[in-house]
């Protein structure tokens, strides 16, 4: 039942219990005595990770990787690998070249990084309990900022065109990254766009809502559940965020989860978080024990999943 259980909770529905999703990441090559670097590359490694860290955490749901440099490496950015990290995109191809003269493509299964995850998502789906398997890609935004740097963050004030652009082809991205999950066979797929708590309401509902829809649509026909991620403070845009199109969404620690959570229930949607991954899993300043408490108790039992804010 707990993959059920979860799949309703992202959809807004009312459940017995409050699933839980650790979003294991590079941890789990931490459970399994490996480095960031080695583990990302390897699908036996992932595969292990991600089935021990499951097991380990008794999860409803694990992401296959949580890595939004994925995208852009397979698509020849250059980036920066470290052991106790997912690498970080350092060379931006868009910076000083349009489109057309960068001649990017979009990645297919067959190129880049996606025929590592591939193979370990389909390890992964062989031997998993009744859990969710979740792809998590990297949103429109973020993406463009890889692809454009920070260029794009005046570009879609000062240069609208060249924004829309970009933006929509990461969305296109964003939608064959869809189709790749789907055909691994996971059953929760999200949109993961960080950054997008960096910019006004109107903007994020001119560049981001339009160009995540080829992706949301892609999931909803395949008959999957999706979600949308954001990091950082993002209540100015959160009601953005719930009209996007996705079954639900998830926010970070900086949120307030009683508003979060009324949010989520006005428009009928999954909503996760917000166990304080910087003040109690990482710093300890508060209790975790205590930080579960209160977020357990501020998200209740209609579309609510327990996960790291």
């Amino acid at each position: 039942m707990a993959k059920q259980l979860l799949i309703d909770a992202y959809r807004g529905k009312r459940t017995e219990r409050v699933p839980w999703v650790p979003y294991a990441g590079v941890h789990a090559a931490y459970l399994i005595g490996e480095k960031a670097d080695k583990y990302l590359q390897n699908p036996d490694l992932i595969a292990k990770g991600v089935l021990f860290a499951a097991e380990r955490y008794k999860a409803d749901g694990i992401p296959l990787v949580f890595d939004l440099s994925v995208e852009a490496i397979s698509m020849g950015c250059q980036a920066k690998w470290v052991p106790d990290n997912p690498p970080s995109v350092v060379s931006h191809p868009l910076q000083d070249k349009s489109l057309k003269d960068a001649n990017l493509k979009i990645p297919t299964a067959k190129d880049g990084r996606w025929p590592v995850i591939v193979e370990a998502g389909k390890k992964v789906m062989a031997k998993k309990g009744d859990w969710v398997l979740m792809g998590l890609f990297c949103g429109p935004l973020t993406l463009a900022s890889h692809l454009r740097g920070v260029k794009i963050f005046t570009d879609v004030y000062k240069n609208k065109p060249l924004a829309k652009e970009i933006i929509d082809f990461a969305g296109k991205v964003g939608a064959e990254s869809a189709r790749i999950y789907r055909d691994i066979g996971c059953e929760i797929i999200a949109i993961v766009d960080p950054v997008a708590s960096q910019i006004k309401p109107e903007t994020f509902r001119e560049f981001v809502t339009p160009a995540c829809q080829e992706a949301i649509k892609v999931i909803h026909d395949a008959g999957l559940t999706s979600s949308f991620f954001i990091c950082g403070d993002a209540t100015k845009v959160l009601e953005e965020v719930c009209q996007v199109g996705t079954h639900g969404f998830a926010i970070d620690e900086q949120l307030n989860l009683n508003y979060v959570r009324d949010l989520a229930v006005k428009y009928g949607l999954g909503f996760g978080g917000n166990l304080k991954l910087t003040l109690a899993l990482s710093l300890g300043i508060i209790n975790p024990k205590e930080d579960a408490i209160v977020s357990l108790a501020a998200g209740g039992y209609t579309g609510y999943t327990f996960a790291p804010g």
